[in-house]
C-alpha cells in the first residue's frame, strides 16, 4: 500500500550533486549529499558507475563529510576533488565527527585538493593553503592543476596568544560594497584568485592577485593560457560586470577578451577544441535585470567584441527552475569534437532541455524531449559526437544521474530528410531514491495553460483528495522566488507535502518569469505586484470556474520573490483565508540598499532608478505601504543569516502588522541563510515544511480563525 510523503522525509533524501564522464566516457562519477547521522548536517561522498549501465553504483570515498567537485585528470588514471576532511583532523575528530564550518577560525583552509588514485590506494593531500580551495581545473597534459583560493600565501601563518595579552582586532574595515555573501558571510577580506599547483608535489605559484573575485579556470586545448572570469574594472563594487580573462599559466598581466563598454555579465567560458574560440553563456544587460543569457563565442584576443550564437532564438540559457531538493547550476555550453557545434541547456514551456547549436549560423535545435529538468551536464568526444552525462528530476522522480548521447549533426541527420529529428533518450544510471522513496504515493501535476492581459501563461495543479461530499479540497497558490526564474517538471517537496495533508497546490510563472522569452521576463519592469497579481489570481479564477478548488479556502506562499507577491496580494484583496510569507522582501528601499545585493545596481536594472532617486516609486511598490489592509492571517518567516533579503524586512512588515492587531506570526530560523529551504540544515528544512503545513492545516483544512498553538 503506497504511504503519503512526509516532511520527514528528507532526512533519507540522496542528491547526485556533480556528475563528470571519465576522458574516454565509459565511466561518471558523481558527488552524492546525503543527511549526516546526526541529521544537523550534510555529507557528500564520490561515487562511480559505468556509463554503459552494466553495474550498480560504488562508492569510493566515505565522505565523513563533503568530498565533493571530482574532476577526471586527462589520462583518467586519478580524480582530484574538494575535501573538508581536514576540518576533522584539525578538530582532533575522527570517523562520522561532524564539525560546524563556523566553529573555530583555525578550521579556515579545511578544503583543499585531494588525489585519489583510480587503480587502487587511499586519497592523497595535495594543497595545504590556509584558505579554502573553491574550484580546480587540469591542465591539459596533467601535470598541473589551476585552482580558486583566497589564499594570498602558500602556507598558514600560525600566531599563538601570549597569556594576558589582549585578544586581536576583530574589526571590519569596509570600504567597498558586495563585502557580504548569503551563505557565506564577510568576504572583503576573502578575494578568490587563481593559483597553478603541480600536481606531483603540491606546490602552490599564486597566478592572479588583488581584490577582484577570479573564478572559473579553463585551459586552453594547448595548455599554456587560462581562460577566467572576473571583474577588475575600477570601482568594481558598483557595477554588475563579469568578464572573461586570459592569463598566461606561467605568469602575467590578464587581459580582458570581453571588449565593449556598460555593464555586462559574461561566464562559464569553454574553449573549442582548436582553442580558436571561446563559447560563454551571458549578455550586455540590453534590458537590465531581465536580460537574456544568450550563448556568444569570443576570439581569445584583447577586447573582441564577440558574436551571439543565439540572439534569434529567444531561449534562455542561463535560466533558473526551482526545486526544493536540487539546487540548479547552470550549464556550461559543450563543444562537439569537430568546433562546429556545441550543446547548451535552457528551458521550454516548463521543462529545461538540452539544445544543439550551429556554429555557422546559429540554428538551434532540440535535442531532448520531455517533462523533466536536466542539469549539470558534463560531455566528452566520443564517435564524432558526444557523450553527456546529466542529472535528470521530474515532478514525481527524484533527482538521478542519467547519459546520453549526441550524435554529430551529418549523422543526426542522414536519412531524415524533412522530418523532425527523433528526440534522444536519456538512459537512467541509478535508483538512488527507490528504497526510500519507491513505494510512496506522489501526485503528478496537472499542466494548465491560460491567458492574462494577453500573454499565455504556464500552470500546474496538483489535486488534494476531494471532501467526502465531493466537494473540492482546499488549495494554496504557490509563487516563485527571482522574480527571473520559473517553476517547471521538477520536484517541489513542499508541494507533495501539503497534498499529502489534504490541500491542493497550484503553481504558475507570471509575468517576469524565465522560460517564456525576454519579454516575457522583462515584463514587470517597474512592476512587481500589480501585473504578477493579475496573472497569478487569473490562474486561480479559472481553478474555482472548473470546480477544482474551494474559493472559500484559499492559502498562498512563496519565498524571496514570491514573498513579495504574497504580502502585496493579501495587502490588496481579502480572498485568502491564509498566507505564509518566507525570506521576503517587503521595504524595497531597504532591500536595494542592505544585504549582499545592496547598492545602486538592482534597483536601477529592476525598476530604472535607485530609491534615492525615486524614493516615492519604492513607497508604491512596497508591500509595507498596504500593510495596513492585511486581514489574512499571516505567518512570516525568516533566516536569521539571511544576507539577500536581511531578515530587517520581515522585523519591519510584523512590526506593522502586530501594531495593528493583525493575526499575524513570526517565524525567526537560527543560524540559517536566504538558502534555507534548498540547503538548510535538514532537521531545519523538515520542521520549517511541518510548520508550513500546520498553518494551512489549520485555517483551511480545520476552518479554525484564531491562531494556532505555538
Amino acid at each position: 500500500m503506497p504511504r503519503l510523503p512526509r516532511p520527514d522525509d528528507l532526512h533519507s533524501l540522496r542528491v547526485p550533486t556533480d556528475v563528470r564522464l571519465s576522458p574516454d566516457g565509459s565511466r561518471i562519477v558523481f558527488s552524492l549529499q546525503e543527511g549526516a547521522p546526526g541529521k544537523d548536517a550534510y555529507r557528500s561522498s564520490l561515487w562511480i558507475v559505468p556509463a554503459d549501465g552494466s553495474a550498480e553504483p560504488r562508492r569510493l570515498t566515505l565522505g565523513a563529510r563533503r568530498d565533493t567537485t571530482p574532476r577526471w585528470s586527462p589520462d583518467g588514471r586519478t580524480i582530484a576533488f574538494l575535501s573538508d576532511r581536514g576540518a576533522v583532523l584539525a578538530a582532533g575528530g575522527g570517523g562520522d565527527r561532524v564539525v560546524s564550518p563556523d566553529a573555530d577560525k583555525d578550521l579556515r583552509g579545511a578544503t583543499q585538493v585531494w588525489l585519489l588514485p583510480m587503480d587502487g590506494g587511499e586519497a592523497t593531500q595535495l594543497t595545504r593553503l590556509p584558505e579554502d580551495v573553491s574550484e580546480l581545473a587540469w591542465s591539459p597534459d596533467g601535470t598541473r592543476l589551476c585552482v580558486v583560493s583566497a589564499a594570498t600565501r602558500p602556507d598558514r601563518v600560525v600566531t599563538r596568544r601570549v597569556p594576558g595579552d589582549p585578544p586581536g582586532q576583530d574589526v571590519r574595515l569596509i570600504d567597498r560594497l558586495q563585502y557580504q555573501l548569503n551563505g557565506v558571510g564577510f568576504i572583503h577580506d576573502l578575494s578568490p584568485n587563481l593559483w597553478i599547483v603541480d600536481a606531483a608535489i603540491g606546490t602552490p605559484r599564486r597566478l592572479t592577485s588583488g581584490i577582484s573575485l577570479d573564478t572559473s579556470p579553463t585551459w586552453s586545448p594547448a595548455g599554456r593560457r587560462v581562460c577566467f572570469v572576473s571583474n577588475r574594472h575600477p570601482d568594481a563594487d558598483l557595477t554588475w560586470r563579469t568578464d572573461l580573462y586570459l592569463v598566461d599559466a606561467d605568469g602575467g598581466a590578464p587581459v580582458r577578451i570581453t571588449g565593449g563598454r556598460g555593464d555586462r555579465a559574461f561566464g562559464h567560458p569553454a574553449w573549442s577544441p582548436d582553442g580558436s574560440v571561446i563559447a560563454a553563456l551571458g549578455h550586455r544587460m540590453p534590458i537590465g535585470a531581465a536580460s537574456r543569457a544568450d550563448v556568444w563565442v569570443f576570439r581569445p584576443e584583447r577586447d573582441d567584441p564577440g558574436q551571439d550564437l543565439t540572439a534569434a532564438s529567444d531561449r534562455e540559457f542561463s535560466a533558473v527552475v526551482n526545486s526544493d531538493l536540487l539546487g540548479f547550476t547552470t550549464a556550461i555550453p559543450a563543444w562537439g569534437p569537430d568546433g562546429t557545434w556545441l550543446v547548451a541547456a535552457a528551458p521550454v514551456e516548463g521543462s529545461y532541455e538540452l539544445w544543439r547549436i550551429s556554429r555557422a549560423d546559429g540554428c538551434v535545435e532540440r535535442l531532448t524531449q520531455d517533462r523533466h529538468v536536466l542539469s549539470r551536464p558534463d560531455a566528452v568526444a566520443l564517435d564524432g559526437g558526444l557523450r553527456i552525462a546529466a542529472v535528470r528530476q521530474a515532478a514525481t522522480a527524484a533527482a538521478e544521474v542519467m547519459v546520453l548521447d549526441v550524435p554529430g549533426p551529418a549523422a543526426a541527420s542522414s536519412g531524415a530528410k524533412a522530418r523532425a529529428p527523433k528526440p534522444l533518450e536519456p538512459r537512467a544510471l541509478t535508483r538512488l531514491m527507490a528504497a526510500a522513496w519507491g513505494e510512496m504515493a506522489l501526485v503528478e501535476p496537472q499542466e494548465r495553460w491560460y491567458a492574462s492581459d494577453g500573454r499565455r501563461l504556464q500552470g500546474w495543479f496538483l489535486e488534494a483528495t476531494r471532501r467526502p461530499d465531493g466537494g473540492p479540497a482546499p488549495c494554496v497558490v504557490e509563487i516563485h522566488g527571482g522574480p527571473a526564474s520559473l517553476y517547471g517538471w521538477s520536484m517541489v517537496w513542499e508541494w507533495q507535502c501539503l497534498v499529502a495533508a489534504g490541500v491542493s497546490v497550484y503553481a504558475c510563472n507570471p509575468r517576469g518569469s524565465e522560460g517564456y522569452g525576454q519579454d516575457f521576463t522583462a515584463a514587470n519592469f517597474r512592476d512587481w505586484g500589480d501585473g504578477p497579481m493579475a496573472d497569478v489570481m487569473a490562474g486561480v479564477d479559472g481553478l474555482i470556474a472548473d470546480g477544482l478548488v474551494d474559493p472559500a479556502r484559499l492559502g498562498v506562499t512563496g519565498g524571496s520573490y514570491g514573498g513579495y507577491l504574497t504580502a502585496w496580494i493579501v495587502g490588496h484583496t481579502d480572498r485568502f483565508a491564509a498566507a505564509v510569507a518566507c525570506r521576503g522582501v517587503y521595504d524595497m528601499s531597504a532591500e536595494m540598499l542592505s544585504g549582499d545585493i545592496g547598492g545602486p545596481l538592482f534597483g536601477k536594472y529592476a525598476y530604472g532608478a535607485n530609491p534615492w532617486e525615486d524614493p516615492q516609486l519604492y513607497r508604491e511598490h512596497s508591500p509595507i505601504t498596504y500593510a495596513v489592509a492585511i486581514r489574512t492571517p499571516l505567518l512570516i518567516q525568516h533566516a536569521e543569516k539571511d544576507l539577500r533579503c536581511p531578515i530587517t524586512q520581515a522585523e519591519e512588515l510584523f512590526t506593522v502588522l502586530r501594531s495593528h492587531r493583525a493575526p499575524v506570526r513570526l517565524m525567526r530560523t537560527p543560524d540559517e541563510s536566504h538558502e534555507l529551504t534548498r540547503s538548510g540544515r535538514p532537521w531545519r528544512r523538515v520542521e520549517h515544511l511541518e510548520r508550513i503545513r500546520d498553518w494551512f492545516g489549520h485555517y483551511l483544512v480545520d476552518g479554525k480563525r484564531g491562531l494556532p498553538p505555538r
